[in-house]
């Protein structure tokens, strides 16, 4: 393997390029301020085909949906040829990296209502490098502070994950059918449809100019997915609706949530969850298939 050294047992070892980032990049804190506003709330509600709620100054929004706010707003000219931004605080210094969405925890203190000006500060928790499946990867934590007039509200991390490509590296495929697929007999569950213009409308919502969303030549001829990649923070928002349809008195405190493997289209997406004491465990994920993204929820 190029650039690779090797150890005494013939095992690689991480790659310099790699290591150096782990080692040395260290990004300064961000912090950014926007004011909660009805309308991009009300326009995911209808995303999820709910009646958009008639939201008010002081209505709680619900759990997540701050990520409607406070987005990366970066000029077209600085865009990559995948559509993300070539340079940006929290973007490692890797040559043709990748990014992938890989879970996250959120810890929600005290409710985020329309009107607020909410504040976040992000900085790098952790960065690290992981040997995976195709090749070396650099796992990096974001932490968010949420604070409103000072109070801190809520605390997320979300883990990404950044890769190079491997030319070797064969295609990627659509899941097979597991031996132990979702729980059909879940009490909780819903049928989320996503085609080309419900990605779209998600990437125009949240600024993601990622390719393989809306993009199907480069998604299969350049990255190598079968067809159009479902967003892994649609998939996350897509399990916190279980509760706020089922339990909608319960108040959400706590989220933790992992992606498993991507979902493509035209796949129809099984959203399901079983209550368990003090919160709810939640997956998504094809019909017969593994789940592809779980979720546990805490309730307050």
């Amino acid at each position: 393997m190029s650039g690779v050294a090797r150890a005494a047992d013939g095992r690689d070892r991480v790659p310099e390029h790699f290591a150096a980032v782990e080692r040395e990049w260290r990004p300064e804190p961000v912090e950014l301020s926007e004011f909660v506003t009805a309308a991009p709330a009300r326009a995911l509600a209808g995303l999820f085909d709910q009646e958009p709620p008639a939201m008010g100054v002081g209505d709680v929004l619900p759990p997540l949906w701050h990520w409607l706010y406070l987005l990366d707003r970066p000029a077209q000219a600085d865009l990559g040829e995948d559509g993300h931004p070539q340079a940006g605080p929290f973007l490692p210094p890797l040559p043709d990296r990748r990014r992938m969405f890989g879970g996250g925890r959120l810890e929600l203190r005290a409710p985020i209502l329309v009107g607020d000006l909410l504040t976040r500060r992000s900085s790098a928790a952790r960065v690290r490098v992981r040997r995976g499946g195709s090749g070396w990867l650099l796992l990096v934590t974001t932490r968010h502070e949420l604070r409103v007039q000072g109070e801190l509200r809520a605390v997320e991390e979300q883990d990404i994950v950044y890769k190079q490509p491997v030319p070797e590296a064969p295609a990627v495929t659509r899941p097979p059918t597991a031996s132990t697929p979702t729980d059909p007999s879940a009490p909780w569950t819903y049928t989320l449809r996503p085609d080309p213009a419900l990605l779209f409308r998600f990437s125009a919502l949240t600024y993601n100019a990622h390719r393989i969303h809306y993009d199907r030549d480069y998604a299969t001829e350049v990255e190598g997915y079968p067809d159009l990649v479902v967003h892994g923070p649609l998939l996350a928002l897509a399990l916190l609706e279980l509760p706020r349809r089922f339990a909608p008195e319960r108040r959400v405190e706590s989220f933790a949530y992992r992606l498993r493997s991507p979902l493509f289209l035209p796949d129809e997406v099984r959203v399901a969850g079983q209550p368990a004491e003090g919160g709810a465990e939640l997956n998504a994920g094809t019909r017969g298939g593994a789940p592809a993204c779980t979720g546990t929820v805490g309730y307050a």
